[in-house]
């Protein structure tokens, strides 16, 4: 492990993996370094993979108030370490903090983001307006549990029964030390769930090439969102894993990253 400094100095803990052209990964909620682990394991031959925890994560530090731009500052910084100018991963919300930064300069060479949670019709029930401040309430209140719940019921749609189920698996309580982040990734995605396309100019400065996968498997608004963001981006092309869900399989995603990536 290795630790960046970012701009208003909070430190950054990156994993760095393999050899060969730069490739940030950049995880999404719920989820710090350990996550792109497995995908970078499966590039190590051919990409010097730079998986970081995000702030608030794992080992890197947390500097209030919270911003976007303090996490696109962070990845400005793992971007520095990584050579000045790298490629960059997202996966769900870290695919759209990505995008984020490649519309606002970061110096990002290509752009690969796995199915960014935006919700572009009304196909799905969709999470509450208010979603950061119930979040926030239930955290102040000493209520993570309650705001883990609250979150995977209304942005993943996790059914009731499997809801069940996870809290009594050994992944829960990771993910409830991780919960006091849920609202950084719930402001990222701030109006892009409300069951309405994107504003065709919102991401118009992201001249990168970019492409947007998504899983054969998953529901249809997921799939449905990733052709509408392919189509609005200036420079971008979906693919679709076949047989697989929101998760990342490194069997999988490596191949379509390979052959994007050069």
């Amino acid at each position: 492990m290795e630790r960046v400094t970012s701009r208003d100095g909070t430190p950054i803990a990156v994993d760095r993996r393999g050899s060969g052209p730069a490739l940030v990964l950049v995880a999404g909620a719920l989820s710090d370094r350990s996550a792109g682990a497995p995908l970078a394991a499966s590039l190590a031959d051919a990409f010097t993979t730079l998986a970081y925890d995000r702030r608030g994560r794992g080992d890197s530090g947390d500097t209030p108030p919270y911003a976007v731009e303090r996490e696109i500052e962070d990845l400005e910084a793992v971007l520095e370490i990584a050579g000045g100018v790298a490629s960059v991963f997202g996966h769900s919300s870290g695919a759209v903090l990505a995008l984020e930064a490649a519309a606002r300069g970061a110096a990002i060479a290509r752009l690969a983001l796995y199915e960014p949670p935006i919700v572009v019709d009304r196909s799905r029930p969709l999470p509450p307006a208010d979603s950061v401040a119930l979040v926030e309430a239930l955290l102040a209140s000493g209520r993570p549990d309650e705001a883990l719940a609250f979150f995977l019921r209304t942005g993943p749609l996790v059914p009731p029964e499997a809801l069940a189920q996870t809290r009594t698996s050994p992944t829960w309580a990771p993910m409830q030390r991780l919960a006091h982040t849920l609202p950084y990734d719930l402001t990222i995605m701030d109006g892009l769930m409300g069951g309405e396309p994107p504003s065709a100019d919102r991401w118009a400065d992201v001249r990168v090439p970019v492409l947007v996968m998504d899983g054969g498997d998953s529901p249809a608004w997921a799939r449905t969102a990733t052709e509408t963001l392919a189509a609005i981006l200036p420079d971008a092309r979906r693919v679709t894993i076949d047989g697989r869900t929101h998760a990342v399989d490194p069997v999988a995603v490596g191949p379509a990253l390979r052959a994007f990536l050069g």
